[in-house]
């Protein structure tokens, strides 16, 4: 019988543990002692006078939606480098386990938005499987400094060094040293170490990013509905807000809200099992009409509400809202739903399944007029002003003269400038692959913020530039064999969904990578847990793509099953541009 994953420990690890305790090794000391040969981390200069060491013992965390509950004690390391000839300082935080807890793993994580680190809520969820785990703060000043906030110099003038090191450069640093350093650190040279990545959204893109340029950087990915595809992806934020523009309409919040409900409790039974969870959102598209949402009553009470304006926190106030669903917010959403396309009808990207909120799609109530009123998202706003139009600029100020056509060559304009450092859709992974590595790829099937389509569509460019000439069949199982692709049901944006919370979400899948990588348990299903509503706490299991979840005997089990017409509407042509679209 093997050993569990959390028990792992290497002969290596045991011998540091043997003659040194966290005491002993956690100081500054100690890791200036070990810093890495500066031919082992080339172009780079550890600054030793940067470095602080302090022992944590009896941390704990009550667990997230990556990782479990756990206790542990670490080294809290941080240290500052430089690049020879750029007047620029990068940070780093490095979370060290006990030598006695150490397993020759390391971890880095990602970021969020446009930050590009979560500071160190994601490192728990390294630690506690013995692995020295890190992030980065780019370069961009500290830790809670994210780049939007330094890609110009001035209007007009990018940051291209700040541009850089988001897109890819900066997680790879942080690798090198961080691996470099967790050798020495633990006195582990002549030993292996396995090297792993988690994050999700933002992260989930600096994710890939490393998997496409340094195959032979990290053993392992765990990726969370990456926001990779950037052209499309941050313009695709201001595709609802035209919809409303355009129609001349400007739907209460109470009336999307209930749409979205409405759809969740047509589609729930569709995967044979009724549980207020859409698992089986592609039978959602083929079988349910938002038409049949017209006439509904709602009824939603006031409230108060938080968001960010120019950097500032603005708060606004909601009145009781009370009516039925009107034909022309039905006509909004599913106009939404569809997806953008051209004036001419040309698909220029997709939009979130059905059962997903309209978080995009939110009116602001003027107290004055009293009406509801276009709210443009500063996510896809920002993005044109800072990005695109190079002005420094929160976000846009109005979608005066902003048609479907307009966001299309926006789309466009953001995917060539931008291709070599934040699209992220290189499709051809064989150095990855040949490399052995492995990935679990994971994405909310109701994500309200990135649409699953994409990481969909991502995951089938793969499988067709890597395996042409194969059948269907052939290829997913070729594609199946490092890279698994796993669609959540009901789960939002990278965390389960408050609209369906009885949806499962794959709490250890860390854990299922460690044990692929370090094992080879192919994990044919991933593990899941739902972690509130009536269903708190019961294990269910997530289909490897293309099969697709289908539940029998009034819902008490499972299968993982292969639906044609399912999958069909999956498949996007993206025929408003010349070239593919990975």
């Amino acid at each position: 019988m093997k050993p569990a994953v959390g028990v792992l420990a290497s002969a290596a690890g045991l011998k540091l543990a043997q003659a040194a305790s966290l005491a002993d090794v956690c100081t500054p000391a100690h890791v200036k002692s070990v810093l890495p040969a500066s031919d082992s981390i080339s172009g780079l200069k550890i600054d030793s006078s940067s470095i602080t060491a302090n022992a944590v013992y009896n941390a704990s965390t009550s667990g997230g939606t990556n990782f479990p509950a756990a206790t542990y004690d670490y080294c809290n390391v941080t240290l500052a480098y430089s690049h020879p000839g750029r007047d620029d300082q990068v940070l780093l935080g490095i979370w060290m386990p006990a030598p006695e807890k150490f397993q020759n793993r390391w971890l880095s994580t990602g970021g969020g938005g446009y930050a590009i680190n979560s500071g160190d809520s994601s490192l728990p969820g390294g630690v506690q499987y013995g692995a020295a785990s890190g992030y980065t703060d780019g370069g961009f000043g500290s830790f809670n400094t994210q780049v939007d906030a330094v890609i110009l110099h001035a209007n007009g003038t990018l940051n291209y060094e700040a541009l850089y090191m988001f897109g890819y450069q900066a997680h790879h640093e942080l690798s090198i040293v961080g691996k470099a350093l967790t050798k020495s650190f633990y006195d582990t040279s002549d030993s292996k170490l396995y090297a792993y990545y988690q994050g999700c959204s933002e992260g989930g893109r600096e994710g890939w990013s490393q998997v496409q340029r340094f195959p032979d950087e990290w053993d392992g990915a765990v990726i969370g509905a990456p926001a990779f595809r950037y052209g499309q992806q941050q313009v695709n934020h201001l595709y609802p807000g035209v919809v409303e523009h355009t129609m001349g309409y400007y739907p209460p919040p109470c009336e999307l809200e209930k749409i979205v409900n409405m759809t969740i409790a047509a589609c729930d039974k569709l995967d044979g099992r009724a549980d207020g969870v859409v698992a089986r959102t592609d039978l959602c598209k083929l079988h349910f009409n938002v038409n049949s949402t017209i006439g509904a009553p709602y009824s939603c009470a006031a409230s108060s509400s938080r968001h960010i304006l120019k950097r500032v926190f603005m708060d606004s106030t909601t009145p009781a809202q009370n009516g039925t669903v009107s034909a022309q917010g039905a006509a909004a959403a599913s106009k939404m739903l569809e997806g953008l396309h051209t004036l001419d009808g040309r698909q220029a990207y997709i939009w979130y399944q059905p059962s997903a909120t309209f978080d995009d799609a939110q009116t602001q109530y003027n107290s004055e007029t009293k009406k509801f009123e276009l709210s443009i998202t500063s996510l896809g706003g920002e993005w044109v002003t800072r990005f695109l139009q190079l002005q420094d600029l929160d976000n846009l100020s109005s979608l005066d003269n902003v048609t479907y056509d307009t966001l299309k060559d926006w789309m466009e304009l953001g995917w060539k400038r931008y291709e070599d450092v934040l699209q992220t859709t290189w499709p051809d992974l064989t150095p990855f692959q040949k490399a052995g590595g492995k990935v679990l790829h994971y994405h909310g099937e109701s994500d309200n913020s990135i649409p699953a389509g994409s990481s969909v569509h991502y995951h089938e460019s793969v499988r067709k530039i890597m395996y042409p000439g194969q059948s269907f069949e052939e290829s997913s199982k070729a594609l199946n064999e490092w890279n698994r692709l796993f669609l959540i049901p009901g789960a939002a944006h990278c965390s389960p969904s408050t609209n369906q919370p009885n949806g499962p979400f794959p709490q250890t899948t860390l854990e299922t990578l460690i044990d692929w990588v370090e094992n080879g348990a192919t994990p044919d299903r991933l593990n899941a847990t739902v972690q509130s509503g009536d269903h708190e706490g019961e294990k269910q299991e997530l289909c490897a793509w293309p099969l697709r979840p289908l539940w029998k005997n009034n819902g008490t089990s499972m299968d993982c099953v292969h639906d044609q017409k399912s999958l069909d509407t999956w498949d996007y042509k993206f025929d408003a541009y010349r070239v593919p679209l990975y």
